[in-house]
């Protein structure tokens, strides 16, 4: 096939997953893989002060590591970011309504996310790009009244235990847990994020919801 004809049917399915987003109420540019950004200090960041950690299959020490990432960019040219505006469910948010345990408070929004980054990527691999991989955001909860595989394992964290989990068709990495840098990454894009307070600086207790989220769909 042509040079031509190829970048055409590529300039096409652009075309068609944004507008799929956008269906889905999200936003979407296209970017470069080699804007993706990817750095260690976010590995660290999972590592070292998130409570999901080690708890779920889209999360470190499960998720690929910054040096794998780096070298899966390396085989792509395309990108599409996604951006999600809002809460579902929680337009005014007040820190005093988010509860201690507040991923499953979230459900809604970390599906959103999820689900239309798999959405994007499923798409575009039965359109025929089968190098489609998407990133999403936030701790995965598929398991909606269960606690994730990894979670209920005891002992030694090992990736074989991934074999178990009930909805590996669905589970993609998180962005940050892959090590990607989410900030500047949608610098890139031409959006600038910033990190929302949190009330007395308590660990969850946004004092807003007027929060930003990001997913990512490698195409070709």
């Amino acid at each position: 096939m042509r040079r031509s004809a190829v970048r055409s049917e590529l300039e096409e399915e652009v075309g068609r997953l944004s507008s799929l987003a956008r269906e889905r109420g999200a936003e979407a540019r296209r970017i470069a893989a080699h804007d993706v950004v990817v750095a260690e200090w976010v590995r660290f960041k999972c590592r070292f002060g998130c409570k999901g950690y080690g708890k779920h299959m889209s999360c470190p020490p499960y998720a690929p590591a910054p040096a794998d990432t780096r070298r899966l960019l390396a085989e792509y040219s395309t990108a599409i970011l996604l951006r999600f505006e809002g809460i579902p469910g929680h337009p005014d948010l007040k820190p005093g309504e988010i509860p201690l345990d507040f991923h499953p408070f979230f459900r809604d929004l970390i599906l959103w996310v999820n689900s239309t980054v798999h959405l994007l990527e499923k798409t575009a691999f039965y359109d025929d790009f089968p190098k489609a991989f998407g990133f999403g955001g936030y701790p995965c909860i598929y398991c909606e009244h269960l606690h994730c595989v990894a979670e209920e394992h005891e002992g030694v964290v090992d990736e074989s235990i991934r074999r178990l989990c009930r909805h590996m068709d669905l589970v993609r990495p998180t962005m940050e847990g892959a090590g990607i840098d989410v900030f500047s990454t949608a610098r890139k894009a031409g959006w600038d994020l910033h990190v929302i307070p949190c009330r007395d600086l308590e660990y969850g207790k946004i004092e807003h919801g007027n929060i930003t989220s990001i997913g990512l769909v490698l195409i070709e």
